[in-house]
């Protein structure tokens, strides 16, 4: 099912997804790895934690950039079915929904994080634990972080190859950029769940590559709506007769 004509909301409803969607993932790339990943040190939990201590504000900052995107997720989430509702409202609700999932299990990492601070911290009934144990326990709150991030995976694919194939069948977005971002996202849902099983598979596959094709595809999806904005179905078939 399409819908040949866009109403109001579905137009709000792009702005707000293009601004939402631009947003988180300027969040994320700045939280991540402009304050967050110079701080950590693979495999070295001493390091890690002096350097947390010494720059305890970035790294504080970095988990409201993860808190905000979040909310951003969920926002998002909101707009993406107002749009995608009038094609099929069932696919759309789902899509939400994954989504919605992935932003719980991603808020879950700054909750980690704030424990790993705790660890760290001068806490008097932390005393009783040697300091490298403290801080070893540290290092793991931080690696699970990371882990909340990739049991959420799955159900972001999810919800972008939902969106993905909704854009598809409306035509309100070009359907080469619709294609790409189905096989990105489903790409996505299958290294999500083999690195699930198989953890050795991102020595076969970078656990960059995951999700690098469906990031690109929400990302000049979000640029797309907030210049271009929805194409109308109508116009074009319109256009199309008249030719």
């Amino acid at each position: 099912m399409t819908t040949d004509k866009i109403d109001n909301s579905q137009r709000t409803a792009a702005k707000v997804a293009g601004v939402a969607g631009l947003l988180a993932f300027v969040l994320v790339v700045f939280g991540n790895y402009v304050l967050l990943g110079p701080l950590i040190i693979p495999r070295n939990a001493v390091d890690t934690a002096r350097n947390i201590l010494a720059h305890e504000t970035q790294f504080r900052l970095a988990l409201i950039c993860f808190i905000t995107y979040g909310i951003g997720a969920v926002v998002l989430s909101t707009a993406l079915y107002v749009i995608l509702a009038p094609v099929n409202r069932g696919l759309a609700l789902a899509g939400a929904l994954f989504r919605l999932v992935f932003a719980i299990l991603w808020l879950i990492a700054p909750l980690n994080s704030s424990s790993a601070l705790r660890l760290l911290g001068d806490t008097p009934y932390l005393k009783v634990f040697e300091p490298d144990r403290l801080q070893a326990l540290a290092r793991v709150q931080i690696a699970a972080s990371f882990d909340d991030y990739y049991v959420g995976l799955p159900f972001f694919g999810l919800a972008a190859t939902v969106c993905a194939w909704l854009w598809l069948k409306s035509k309100y977005i070009p359907r080469g950029l619709s294609i790409f971002g189905v096989i990105g996202s489903a790409w996505c849902v299958f290294c999500a769940i083999v690195y699930l099983i198989f953890p050795d598979f991102n020595k076969i596959v970078n656990d960059y590559i995951f999700d690098s094709p469906m990031a690109l595809f929400e990302l000049i999806v979000s640029i797309w709506l907030l210049v271009k904005g929805l194409k109308s179905v109508e116009s074009s078939e319109s256009r199309t007769g008249n030719a």
